[in-house]
């Protein structure tokens, strides 16, 4: 069932009940903005979902643009059902037939793709109201920290978790994002994932075919016709796949495909350990390009396949290849898969997924 359209102002402050529980304490929703000391790279985000909603950076000659898809207003991103530059979770991607063994307990999510679970189910981390704990707009590195409690069962997932995400200007074109959750009283998969939809030329621009992009793994997950992994990790030499040397986009899409769909959804197996260069893009009309670092396992490199006439923002009409996503992450379906990197957190234990992406033009 189609929900009624919010008409919300993005300059105020909104009053939301939280769903599904009746007499909840009511949360303010807000929008906060981070920027740089020249003023010439900045960021706004909502604590509804922990969403990012712009990334305004430079292009070779000093024009400025916005180069995440995304909505004008937070009604739009509450509305939404492309999670665009959400924080999903608890585990983002598939799990297949939303089931899993854990401690030799079964487990039953919320199926909302098909037969399995994606995106930590119908309401997962991006559709609820987080609480600002911290918010530092005029310092060198200004930041903001939000935080959610997901309680044992949410989603069907088992144990209570403290969550909390930040979002950091960490150098004059440096953006940062910190994620960490502690699992309180019982064992749990986490899986926390950033879903920015990038467009290097601007957001409506048109397509990212035109794109360079690079991806340092020699592996890759491959997947069935319902985007769950086999349980192989593949070489990608010899394959379209193979993207560790710069390669624009458009001279491979047309030779990949996931779930029905022309084009890139597939999770790589990152090189090296611990925080290392994941990937790079360059847009090579605006000259603007970035570094993707980061310390988890994996990354899905997803190319927009899905996305039709998606009215975004300032009027601009999104369609299919309008951006491109690279979500660091677990392996999809990791409980599952016993031969993947582990996804299960233990009580008292620390998910900790940094990211960084490094703007340059």
């Amino acid at each position: 069932m189609a929900r009624a359209a919010l008409l919300l102002p993005v300059a105020l402050l909104l009053c939301l009940a939280l769903a599904g529980s009746a007499g909840a304490a009511r949360k303010t929703v807000g929008v906060y903005e981070l920027k740089n000391k020249k003023g010439d790279f900045s960021i706004k985000v909502t604590n509804w979902g922990a969403t990012l909603m712009s990334v305004i950076a430079p292009d070779s000659k000093g024009n400025l643009a916005d180069v995440v898809l995304g909505y004008d207003t937070v009604a739009g991103f509450v509305n939404g059902s492309s999670y665009f530059g959400a924080l999903v979770g608890r585990v983002a991607n598939r799990v297949a037939k939303g089931r899993f063994v854990l401690d030799g307990k079964a487990y039953h999510l919320y199926i909302n793709d098909g037969k399995n679970a994606l995106h930590g189910g119908h309401r997962g981390f991006s559709k609820v109201i987080w609480t600002v704990k911290e918010y530092v707009p005029d310092c060198d590195s200004p930041y903001i920290t939000f935080y959610y409690r997901s309680f044992d069962g949410e989603q069907g997932f088992p144990g209570d978790l403290d969550v909390y995400v930040t979002y950091q200007l960490s150098g004059p074109y440096d953006l940062s994002l910190h994620m960490n959750a502690t699992a309180l009283n019982k064992a749990t998969p986490v899986n926390l994932v950033n879903h920015a939809y990038w467009n290097l030329a601007g957001h409506g621009s048109g397509d990212v075919l035109g794109h360079v992009i690079q991806v340092l793994a020699s592996q890759y997950t491959p997947v069935d016709q319902s985007m769950i992994p086999t349980g192989e990790i593949a070489a990608v030499a010899g394959t379209p796949y193979d993207l560790r040397r710069p390669t624009p986009l458009g001279s491979r899409i047309g030779l990949v495909s996931g779930g029905g769909a022309v084009g890139y959804d597939v999770n790589y197996a990152v090189h090296g350990q611990g925080f290392t260069l994941v990937a790079r893009v360059r847009d090579p009309a605006s000259g603007r390009a970035f570094e993707l670092w980061a310390n988890q396992p994996g990354v899905q490199l997803y190319t927009s396949n899905w996305l039709k006439d998606e009215k975004g923002k300032a009027g601009k009409v999104y369609g299919k290849y309008g951006a491109l996503c690279l979500e660091t992450q677990a392996f999809p379906d990791a409980v599952n898969h016993p031969n993947f990197p582990s996804a299960i957190l233990r009580p008292g234990g620390v998910y900790r997924h940094d990211m960084l992406f490094k703007f340059s033009s």
